[in-house]
C-alpha cells in the first residue's frame, strides 16, 4: 500500500511541476489556443500560479520523502487542493466544460 500512495504522490508531483513550469513561459499559438484562460490573467499572476503548482509538487513528495519537516507534505497537498478549487472556478466562469480539449486536432472537446 505504501509503495501505491508514493507512486500516486510522486506522478501527482511531476504532474503539478510541469504545469507550474508551463506557466512560467510562452509555448507558443498553439499552446495559447489550448490555454484561453491566460488572457485572464496578468503575466505576473500566472508565474504566481505557476510558482504554487511547483512548490506544491515538490512539497507532496520532498518533505515526507527526506524526512525534514513532513508535516508539510499534507499542507502541501492541501494547497494544492485549494489551487485546484480556483482553477475549478475559473473555468467555470468562462463557461468551459468539465473535459477540456487537449488536441487541437479533434475538433472539439474530448
Amino acid at each position: 500500500m505504501d509503495a501505491i500512495l508514493w507512486i500516486l504522490q510522486i506522478l501527482l508531483a511531476v504532474a503539478f511541476v510541469v504545469s507550474g513550469l508551463g506557466k512560467f513561459a510562452d509555448l507558443g499559438p498553439r499552446f495559447r489556443e489550448q490555454q484561453a484562460y491566460r488572457e485572464d490573467f496578468s503575466p505576473a499572476q500566472l508565474r504566481a500560479v505557476g510558482a504554487l503548482e511547483v512548490l506544491g509538487g515538490a512539497g507532496v513528495v520532498l518533505p515526507w520523502a527526506t524526512g525534514v519537516a513532513p508535516i508539510l507534505t499534507p499542507l502541501a497537498a492541501a494547497g494544492l487542493g485549494l489551487l485546484m478549487i480556483g482553477a475549478a472556478l475559473v473555468h467555470r466562469r468562462r463557461k468551459e466544460g468539465i473535459a477540456v480539449n487537449l488536441d487541437s486536432s479533434a475538433g472539439g472537446a474530448v
